[in-house]
């Protein structure tokens, strides 16, 4: 059995082939995912699993160089997105190296997630709680 927190096979496989500025995007459940982009789909009710804890098992296993949120974000759900700053900020801590977060509208953002590896659907029912992982190098 995998020892690593990440233990969905799909994500875990998608997670393995990232390289050096691949895409990765993490989405609430209602984030329209393009038809030529693979879905990952983890929801499995309203809020299971949140936002959060898919961001957190995922950087736990990424090299997370950059990450791209909608401009929106903060606005429209500040409890959450002052959560995932926290997050950011302790997977800034564990990497050693500031994570540049770049805003976006949120019709440039879904744009951008035609060119992710995959799309993870997660169960979040919170507005804009979307993030585009940009993979990093460990040396």
């Amino acid at each position: 059995m995998k020892r690593g927190r990440l233990l969905n096979s799909e994500l875990s496989y998608c997670v393995a082939k990232l390289g050096h500025n691949d895409m990765l995007a993490i989405a609430d459940s209602g984030l329209p995912i393009p038809g030529t982009t693979p879905r990952i789909d983890l929801a499995l009710c309203p809020g299971t699993p949140s936002f959060l804890e898919t961001c957190a098992t995922v950087f736990s296993e990424v090299q997370v160089e950059s990450l791209i949120v909608a401009e929106e974000f903060a606005a429209k759900s500040p409890t959450l997105y002052e959560s995932f700053i926290q997050l950011v900020k302790a997977q800034e801590a564990t990497q050693g190296h500031p994570i540049n977060i770049s805003y976006l509208s949120h019709e440039l953002f879904k744009a951008n997630t035609h060119g992710a590896a995959a799309v993870v659907r997660t169960g979040e029912f919170t507005p804009y709680a979307n993030v585009i992982i940009k993979a990093g190098v460990v040396f």
